[in-house]
Formats: C-alpha cells, structure tokens, sequence
C-alpha cells in the first residue's frame, strides 16, 4: 500500500473563523458553558473547542426563528433567492478555508472537501432559482359561482440534523430548500464535524440573512432532538443519519404529528456485467468504494461481478487499491485519508473478522498501517476480499467501511434479488453496454437511486432519497422544496 509520510503541524493550521452556535443574528457560547473537543482523524490531536449548548439553546433557537418566520416567509421568492445566491458566492470565495477545515475535522482530502462543498454551494443556487417555481393552481369549478384553486406556503420552523461524513452538504440540502420555501432554521451539526458548518454559517451572517431565519446550535443529538420534537414552534424535522436514529424520531413524531423528512442508511449494490471492460469497471468500483474511504451512504458496498469476467476484475481492483496513496488529507498527492474515529476502525476490523470466519479471503490490505506517519490517526488500509458470504455482516450491514466484496454471479435475475435482499434501499449501481439489461435492473433494484456506467449521481437539480428503511420523503431536485411546503386549498362562493 503507497502511503504519503509527512502530516503538517496542527496548531496554526485551522482557518480563521467564529467557531460558536449562531442564534438570533449572534455569534454565542452556550447557556451551560459545556464545550466539545473536535479531533483530527489524521493525527488524534485536538484541533478546536466549541460551545456544547443543550436543550435551553434550542428552545432560543427555536424562539428567534418563530419570531422571524412571518417577515421571511412573506418575503417575495426572488428577495429571498438574492440571499441564497449571495451565499453561494461567498462559499465559493471561501471554498480553501473551509475546505481545510472540512478535512482536518472529517479526514477526507481536501480534492473530497473541495467536492462537497462546492456541492453544498450549488444547492443554494439552485434553490434561489426553484423558489420562484412555487406554483399554486387553478381548479375547473363543478358549480358556476364558485372559484377554486390552491397556493402553496411554507411548512413553518424547520429542524434540520445531519451526519458526520458530509457535515456541509447534508446541511445544504436542508438549509437552501427550506430558505428558498419561506421557512426558517434551527440546524444541529454533527458533534464531531462542526467547524465547516460554523464557517458555512458565517457566509450565511455576512450575505445578508436577516436575524434569526438561520440558527446553529450545537449539542447532544439526544437533547437537541428531543426539544425540537417536543417544542411546538418546530414543524417540521429534517434528518440525516442511521436507520436506528430515523425509526426513534418516526415514533417520537406521532405526538405532535410532526412533520418529518429521512435519509438514513444504505448498503448499496454493484452489478458488473460481462459486457463491459473488467478494467474500466474495476477502476469504477474502486473509484466509488474508496471515496472518503467508503463512509459515503451512496458508496458500493457489495459488488457482484459476472463470472465471465470476475477474475480479471478482481485482479485490477487489487492492483488499483494498492497503488491507493493513504494519508493525511492536507497533504497533496493524498488519495484516501483517515477513518473519521477510533470505532470506524474497529467496525472494519469486525467486518473483516467476520467475513474470514465465513470463508472470506483478504486479497489486498486488511489491516492498520504500521508506518510510524501513520500510527496516531485513524487510519486502515483500503480492502479488497473476495469469497465472502451472503450470510457475512457486511453482506447484510451497513459498512461505512473501506472494504471492497467481490461475489460471482450467472444469471441477472439471480444478481438483483442478491441485490434487493436487504431492508435498505437507498442507492444501486449497474455496470452495462447493453440496453435490455439496463432496463432489466434499473427496473427491478428497488433502490431510490441508480447509477449506470457512473458512482457519483448526486446533483442539485436531481432528487435523492431511499425506498424501503432507507428514508422517506427526497431531497434535492423540485421534490426538495416540496418538502418544506404546504398546499392549501380555497373554495369561494360569488
């Protein structure tokens, strides 16, 4: 495995910023004086201390984004897309210090930091646009003095959480929607990933956004979701995060009927057919697998390859993954960076641990580097196995680990009921030339989203969102500003 040896100091290294919860147009530390260490993956050292705020900072939060919901909502969709526009262009402007501290919070590199978040800036723009397509309609009347149509207006507070591993871009795609919508925000970071979000909000304060239409407030997940549930000024929940988590808020839901919108786990499926280069395919897979070291809730997961070919598949994704540059993500030349906390590294070897008692075999990596450069962070070497069964745990579980496991099939239908015989259904892939495979199993994955030919299918302007225990409702694309409206019809008599 090619490793890169020289990480560079810490101490002066984090960008320039307020790294504080934003409540009410200020910049603030929390009412408990708590405070949170974030930790670099590359190195284990200590980066930042933050506010830890709790219930009573939510419930403020929640207070100043009632208080501004009228003026913001009645706002015109185009002063509100000028807004949103601006702050694109300020996160773009910002986009090396934010990315610099996107990769020392999270481990990816900064090519990976720079990605997201030129993702995040594009929902923004995007939804500045789509905000002035809110359409209401007009309806045939079944009686001649009477007028019937609908208009559209926003949900109300919005709570918006969101997971570790795209601390920004998970953030976009509920922040700009529901901005471009009418509504306002109380956003909680993940724990461990909130320095970027906390710049992102800075470009948010500095474009203009009027007091209390945006707030961050950090916490426990358990007590910041806890008063968004329970406070009634919150109207709708916007989460991001495990399956587990996502069942939780589903049943603490039912007591106000609270509205909700869920991206939660997935364990996505690769299908290569023989129609294709072994090789291009192999550098597909490993290009998708290996992406922030396979903590991506798109990433393939499970690859199941054609007999035809299976062999000299296996043999260049070994040869790829192991001219992979593993490193720390600040240093150029970094291909994969580090696991983003110690129990990632542990679950990898636990998967790995299994599939061996199964009769899975390592063919590449497998194991922690032992490089001195490398033995502080979290670091794993990216893994490729191969005779693993579907009774393995990473056959069945959600990974969210840089593990790379190649099954043979024969027959098509035999690879898609392979594929949907799980309870997630968030993301697929197809490696084909031919049309009527194509067709074939885009039809029959029962997967919210499906890449052909391509690992990358996330974009603003498409939805995203899972089938089965993979989340309700979409993100992105018109289906995303759906999300934070309501219909509401009107019968008149004249």
């Amino acid at each position: 495995m090619a490793t890169i040896t020289a990480s560079p100091p810490r101490a002066a290294l984090l960008p320039e910023g307020t790294y504080q919860q934003y409540i009410d147009g200020r910049w603030t530390d929390s009412t408990s004086g708590r405070h949170k260490e974030v930790i670099d993956p590359a190195t284990a050292e200590l980066i930042a201390t933050v506010p830890f705020g709790d219930r009573m900072d939510t419930a403020q939060a929640l207070t100043a984004a009632g208080r501004a919901m009228p003026a913001w909502a009645a706002a015109t969709a185009y002063e509100r897309g000028q807004l949103l526009v601006r702050i694109a262009s300020l996160m773009r402007e910002r986009m090396e210090p934010m990315a610099r501290a996107l990769t020392m919070e999270e481990g990816k590199t900064l090519a990976e930091a720079r990605g997201e978040l030129a993702g995040a800036a594009a929902q923004f723009e995007w939804y500045a646009e789509e905000g002035k397509r809110v359409y209401g309609e007009i309806i045939p009347t079944h009686v001649a003095n009477k007028r019937l149509w609908t208009t559209r207006q926003p949900v109300g507070v919005v709570g918006s959480m969101a997971a570790w591993n795209f601390p920004v871009l998970l953030q976009a795609r509920k922040i700009a929607p529901a901005l471009a919508a009418g509504c306002t925000v109380v956003s909680r970071p993940s724990a461990g990933t909130p320095l970027a979000t906390m710049l992102l909000f800075g470009c948010m304060a500095d474009a203009g956004l009027p007091s209390g239409v945006a707030n961050l407030v950090t916490g426990p997940a358990s007590e910041v979701a806890a008063e968004l549930m329970e406070n009634p000024i919150c109207r709708k929940i916007s989460f991001t995060g495990s399956t587990a988590v996502g069942k939780e808020l589903i049943r603490q839901s039912s007591d106000q009927v609270k509205k909700l919108s869920l991206e939660l786990g997935g364990h996505a499926p690769m299908l290569v057919f023989d129609d294709v280069s072994a090789e291009q395919a192999a550098q597909l897979a490993v290009t998708g697998k290996f992406r922030n070291m396979g903590q991506v809730c798109i990433s393939p997961s499970r690859f199941y390859v054609h007999e035809n070919i299976i062999d000299a598949f296996t043999a260049e994704a070994v040869r790829l993954t192991r001219a992979l540059r593993l490193g720390d993500g600040l240093v150029d030349g970094t291909d994969v960076g580090p696991l983003f906390e110690p129990e990632r590294v542990e679950r990898t070897e636990a998967l790995i641990a299994d599939a061996r008692n199964r009769g899975g075999r390592v063919v590449c990596g497998g194991n922690r580097p032992t490089e001195p450069a490398l033995e502080k962070g979290y670091f794993f070497e990216p893994t490729v196995m191969v005779d693993v069964g579907d009774d393995a745990l990473i056959s069945c579980e959600e990974a969210f680990a840089p593990i790379l496991p190649i099954y043979p099939f024969a027959a098509t239908d035999d690879a898609i009921a392979r594929a949907n015989h799980t309870p997630y259904g968030l993301a697929a892939y197809v490696q084909t030339r031919d049309i009527a495979t194509m067709v074939r199993t885009t039809e029959g994955l029962d997967y919210g989203i499906i890449g052909v030919n391509e690992v990358v299918p996330a974009t603003a302007q498409a939805p995203f969102g899972g089938m089965k225990q993979s989340g309700v409702g979409r993100e992105g694309g018109k289906e995303g500003i759906n999300a934070y409206l309501e219909t509401k019809y009107i019968s008149m008599s004249i």
